[in-house]
């Protein structure tokens, strides 16, 4: 049996002082930090710094490399639509355009939890077909979940404005 776990934002956090003001931001479960990892990413195309820093709370002891920076520049650019498609409402259809409240669900499956210490959670794109994964590792000192790798940002269906063939 699979749990799911829906988060409601009025809105996107600006930078990591916003982020941190969330009732999630306590990084209790995985599911949390998940959801919050996706607020992050959608604040990067209007601003890669807010960004970064909030994904570097995000990551805990262990900050953003020069690789996972480069990452996120490669799949972000020109694509900021790609973390939209995870709210609830967001389709290519739309543009991303996801209505206030930002709705965001996160659920586990069979082998969420195979590797103690560690959740593999899983998330809808509206632009794929397939879930994508996020996985996090606890920190037992603290108890505290972090975003340790995200699968997220694969190409997905462009939106339509974009699409020369919509």
């Amino acid at each position: 049996m699979t749990k799911t776990e829906t988060f409601k934002f009025t809105d996107l956090p600006l930078n990591l002082e916003e982020l941190k003001t969330l009732a999630e931001a306590d990084l209790s479960s995985p599911f949390k930090t998940a959801a919050l990892t996706i607020l992050a990413l959608c604040r990067y195309e209007d601003s890669p710094e807010d960004a970064v820093e909030m994904l570097n709370f995000l990551k805990g002891p262990q900050a953003l490399s020069n690789y996972d920076l480069q990452f996120l520049r490669d799949r972000l650019s020109g694509k900021g639509y790609k973390p939209y498609s995870f709210l609830e409402g967001a389709a290519p259809e739309n543009n991303y355009k996801a209505e206030q409240p930002y709705q965001i669900s996160i659920f586990d499956g069979p082998y969420s939890y195979k590797d103690q210490g560690y959740a593999k959670l899983l998330l809808r794109s509206s632009g794929a077909d397939s879930p994508r994964e996020i996985l996090l590792r606890e920190k037992p000192s603290s108890g505290e979940w972090f975003l340790w790798e995200q699968y997220l940002l694969s190409d997905i269906r462009a939106p339509q404005a974009e699409d020369p063939w919509a």
